[in-house]
C-alpha cells in the first residue's frame, strides 16, 4: 500500500520509515532544505514540497487509494496540511498524535472540522509490541543526545527539590548512571537537604549522599540537570538549565536545552529507568532498589496518579532491588512528632460531607503538613483532604483526595495561583503562599479561621463548575 507522510521531527521521519517499509511504499513529503539532503543520503524516499499547497499532493500523485498519515505533535496545527489533502482529493488520511497530548481531546477537536480524518495514537496504529519498540528507540536517540551534550563538561550538578523525596533521590541516582557518571563528576545536591525520618533512613542505607547547594555554587557547575523538579519551583533563582526530567506537569518560565516531562506518569524514576533501558545500562542493586520504593512511595503503592507504565517498571525492577532493604526503609515513616500533629489536625480540624480540613499551625517542616493529609485520607468516608500549616511565615496547603473526584491541582490553582505558588495532580496538590499575600487578599485570619475558610473554598469548587468569585468567599461556622 502507497503512503504518503508529513513529519515534522526528524526522528519521527526515521522511525516510521523503519516501521512503515515492509507493509508501505511510504515517501515523506518534506519542504527543501538541510532535512531533505541528510533524509535522502539515509535512502529515505523524500518528495519536496510545502504539504500546506494542494498542488504538491497533486503532483505526489495522491489518489483515493492513497494513505496519508499527518504527524500532530501538539506545537504545529496541521490544519491547513488537513486542507490541502482534502483538496487535493485524499480520502485515507489519518492524524497521528506524537507525544502526551490527550488522544480523545485531540480526536474530537479535528473531528469537529475534519469529520473523515482519523486520530490515531502510535499505539492505535501499530499496536502494542511495535509502539514499545518505537518508544525506546526515541528514548535512546534522547538518550545519546544528552551523553554528547554532557560529554565535555567536567561537573555536572543533578539538582534535587528542596527536603528531596525518594523519588528525587533515586532519579539523581538513576541519571548518574544514564549520563554514565561517577559521584565525582555528577553531585546530586539541593539547596535545603534531607531530615524527613524515612529519607534520612533512605539516605543511610542506601549510602546516597547530597550535597547542599547554595545559590553562590550554582556558577561553579558546567552543566544543570534537574530530575522530580523544574526552574520555577526555585522562585526565579535558576531561569536556565540544561536538562529537565519530571512527571509534574510542565511549568512554564523558563529555558532548558532539553526537556522530558511526563505528566501522566507517576513517579520521575519511572521516566530513568526506561532511560535506562533503552540504552541497556546495567542497573545496579543500590539504584534498583532506590528506584522501585521511590516508585512504590509516589504511586502510593499504585493507589493513585499510575499509569500501565509505572507498573512496567515496577516489574522490571522488582527482581533487580532488595526487598528485605526497601521493608526497613518503609519502617522509619512512623514517628511520636509525626503524631503530634496528627492529633493537632484531629483537635481542630473538621469533617463535612466526606472532606476533612485542618489547619496545624506553625511547623518546623513542610513533611508534616503532608504526612497529616495522607494520614486522614485513609479514614473510612474521607474523600478529600485539606491540610494547611506555616513554615517560615509562608502557609502550606496540601490536598489529597481519592483520584476519581475533581482535580486538586485545578482547586489549589483556582484559589491560590494568583498570590502564590499553587499546581499538582488529580489526587495530590500544594499551595505556598506567603502570610503577608494571604493576609491582603483573605483577611487577617486566625489560626482556626483558615481551616474554616479551607473547609468554604473546597466546598465551593466540589459543589460549582464556575470559578471562584473575586471577592471574598462566606466563612462557614464549624
Amino acid at each position: 500500500m502507497r503512503c504518503l507522510a508529513v513529519c515534522q521531527d526528524e526522528l519521527v521521519i526515521r522511525m516510521l520509515d523503519e516501521i512503515l517499509l515492509p507493509g508501505f511504499e511510504v515517501e515523506f513529503i518534506v519542504e527543501k532544505g538541510p532535512l531533505t539532503r541528510r533524509l535522502q543520503e539515509a535512502g529515505v524516499t523524500v518528495i519536496t514540497g510545502d504539504p500546506r499547497r494542494t498542488e504538491t499532493w497533486v503532483k505526489a500523485d495522491l489518489g483515493p487509494s492513497t494513505c496519508v498519515i499527518i504527524e500532530d505533535n501538539g506545537r504545529r496545527n496541521p490544519k491547513r496540511i488537513l486542507e490541502a489533502v482534502r483538496d487535493a482529493g485524499g480520502t485515507l488520511v489519518y492524524v497521528l498524535g506524537i507525544g502526551a497530548t490527550s488522544t480523545e481531546k485531540r480526536a474530537a477537536e479535528f473531528h469537529d472540522e475534519f469529520p473523515d480524518v482519523s486520530y490515531l495514537s502510535m499505539a492505535e496504529l501499530f499496536g502494542g509490541p511495535l509502539l514499545t519498540e518505537f518508544s525506546r528507540s526515541l528514548t535512546r536517540a534522547r538518550v545519546q543526545q544528552y551523553h554528547r551534550y554532557f560529554s565535555d563538561a567536567e561537573r555536572v550538578l543533578i539538582m534535587l527539590h528542596n527536603e528531596p523525596d525518594p523519588d528525587a533521590m533515586a532519579s539523581g541516582l538513576a541519571l548518574r548512571n544514564v549520563l554514565r557518571r561517577t559521584k565525582a563528576t555528577a553531585i546530586i545536591g539541593a539547596i535545603q537537604g534531607v531530615t524527613r525520618p524515612e529519607n534520612v533512613r533512605m539516605v543511610n542505607l542506601l549510602d546516597i549522599h547530597v550535597e547542599q547547594i547554595t545559590p553562590e555554587s550554582l556558577k561553579e557547575y558546567d552543566r544543570i540537570a534537574m530530575v522530580d523538579v523544574q526552574p520555577h519551583y526555585f522562585g526565579g533563582l535558576i531561569d536556565r538549565v540544561d536538562l529537565v526530567i519530571d512527571h509534574h506537569p510542565e511549568q512554564p518560565g523558563y529555558a532548558a536545552v532539553f526537556k522530558d516531562i511526563r505528566p501522566d506518569y507517576g513517579s520521575t524514576s519511572t521516566i530513568l529507568t526506561e532511560h535506562l533501558r533503552a540504552v541497556d545500562v546495567n542497573i545496579s542493586e543500590r539504584t534498583a532498589t532506590a528506584m522501585l520504593y521511590a516508585i512504590k512511595s509516589d504511586t502510593l503503592f499504585f493507589n493513585r496518579q499510575t499509569n500501565r507504565v509505572d507498573l512496567e517498571a515496577f516489574s522490571y525492577l522488582y527482581p533487580l532491588a532488595d526487598a528485605a532493604m526497601i521493608r526497613k526503609m518503609e519502617g522509619a515513616e512512623i514517628t511520636l512528632e509525626r503524631l503530634d500533629y496528627v492529633m493537632k489536625a484531629y483537635r481542630g480540624g473538621t469533617m463535612a460531607d466526606q472532606v476533612f480540613c485542618a489547619f496545624i499551625g506553625p511547623s518546623p517542616r513542610e513533611d508534616f503538613i503532608t504526612y497529616v493529609a495522607d494520614f486522614f485520607l485513609q479514614l473510612e468516608d474521607v474523600k478529600w483532604t485539606v491540610i494547611a500549616g506555616i513554615v517560615n511565615d509562608a502557609l502550606v496547603i496540601s490536598v489529597r483526595n481519592l483520584g476519581y473526584t475533581k482535580n486538586a491541582g485545578e482547586f489549589v490553582r483556582r484559589f491560590f495561583a494568583d498570590i502564590g505558588s499553587a499546581g499538582g495532580h488529580r489526587a495530590m496538590a500544594k499551595a505556598v503562599v506567603p502570610m503577608r499575600a494571604f493576609r491582603e487578599k483573605f483577611g487577617d485570619l486566625a489560626g482556626e479561621d483558615i481551616g474554616v475558610r479551607l473547609q468554604a473554598f473546597i466546598h465551593e469548587f466540589l459543589q460549582h463548575d464556575q470559578p471562584a468569585p473575586k471577592h471574598e468567599a462566606p466563612v462557614l461556622k464549624p
